[in-house]
């Protein structure tokens, strides 16, 4: 499990939980049913090997990465400090309290030292004034996580968690994104700067920079790849001196919203053929594939999306809505069904049912009653 993150650099953290949090879905999707507890022990427990920060988006991160984000703490410290109007200038009391709060008390997560319920403001909740401060600390690097409870992060400060070798290691902006950009690049294998740069959220001058180091040093190999430029021209691509070409591919998976194959969406129409957009924000009339839609993955094409819901009162995996994508192949459904089962049974659940939306719908009920 370690070595998969390590891999990846990286796993994206998200609120929603209509079927199931977003970072334990690429361990499944790449391991199979799994022990969630196993996962949770690395970035939660008091042993934890990873820690969170704002990477792409926010995001558990290998330790020792937490370090090559200095200059983005001193960024967001800057811009802090340049904007009248940034909320830290006219509650700098709220934010030294903050830190005193934790000095004595240790780490500890929003709700334990504002008891207040949040006010609601608009259709969304609403940040308490505690939640905002610590949220801006967290930015700035002056408070880390110390885990989660109930999902909730803990803050801490970074002496109260990191040791002297991790809070004493400085990196350069220069060296911080040569590394990053190399671990985007041995993540993707193949890539464009826009591929590299937005693994991190990286600025696209320094990562074209960085890319030229590690080009030099003959880590990334310059290539061009069909189809990848404008109007259907080879495109600029580097790949990674230790990327395989596998003889095989024989997933057969589905995959988190968030999930590096498909964050990118322009890289996953280069790559797949596929566009996605994720419509958790868009009003339910005017949704086209559903709320939580999940790409499928058989073998290296994307063959359809299903919109999953996971109904634990019930014990039951709703499949909202299953659509196929143009020349998906005829054993989509079969294939499907054996990944949702591998879900279901992954989750606890005792039953699947299909609800009649979509193209790929009967097809996906049709299976699921046959080998009931």
């Amino acid at each position: 499990m370690s070595g998969l993150v390590d891999r990846l650099g990286l796993l994206q953290i998200d609120s929603v939980n209509v079927f199931e949090r977003s970072h334990y879905l690429p361990a499944f999707s790449r391991l199979g049913a799994y022990d969630k507890a196993e996962l949770d022990r690395l970035t939660y427990g008091k042993k934890a090997r990873f820690t969170e920060y704002w990477a792409h988006e926010a995001s558990f991160l290998p330790l020792a990465t937490w370090p090559l984000f200095r200059w983005r703490m001193q960024q967001f410290r800057d811009h802090s400090a340049a904007s009248a109007d940034h909320w830290s200038h006219a509650n700098r009391q709220m934010l030294d309290w903050l830190l005193a709060e934790l000095a004595a008390n240790g780490p500890m997560p929003a709700s334990a030292i504002e008891h207040d319920a949040n006010k609601r403001s608009g259709p969304w909740w609403g940040w308490s004034d505690v939640k905002t401060g610590l949220e801006v600390l967290f930015r700035w690097g002056a408070v880390v996580s110390a885990g989660r409870q109930r999902f909730e992060r803990v803050y801490a400060l970074p002496e109260q968690v990191f040791g002297p070798e991790l809070l004493n290691h400085e990196v350069s902006k220069d060296e911080a994104h040569r590394e990053l950009v190399s671990r985007s690049a041995r993540a993707h294998g193949i890539g464009t700067v826009k591929d590299f740069a937005d693994y991190f959220r990286l600025k696209t001058v320094p990562t074209i920079a960085a890319i030229r180091e590690l080009e030099e040093a003959g880590e990334l190999l310059p290539v061009e790849v069909p189809g990848w430029g404008r109007n259907g021209k080879p495109g600029a691509a580097w790949l990674h001196r230790d990327a395989r070409l596998p003889r095989r591919i024989d997933a057969a998976a589905v995959l988190t919203p968030f999930d590096p194959v498909v964050w990118e969406r322009a890289r996953a129409e280069r790559m797949f053929g596929f566009h996605y957009r994720i419509e958790i924000y868009t009003p339910a009339p005017k949704r086209v594939f559903g709320y939580y839609v999940l790409p499928v993955l058989l073998g290296d094409t994307i063959v359809g999306r299903v919109d999953l819901k996971n109904d634990r009162q019930a014990g039951v995996l709703r499949v909202q809505a299953a659509w196929s994508e143009d020349g998906a192949p005829r054993d989509t459904a079969e294939r499907l069904a054996s990944v949702l089962r591998e879900t279901a049974d992954w989750q606890g659940l005792g039953d699947i049912v299909v609800a009649p939306r979509g193209t790929l719908a009967a097809g996906l009920a049709a299976e699921m009653a046959a080998n009931s």
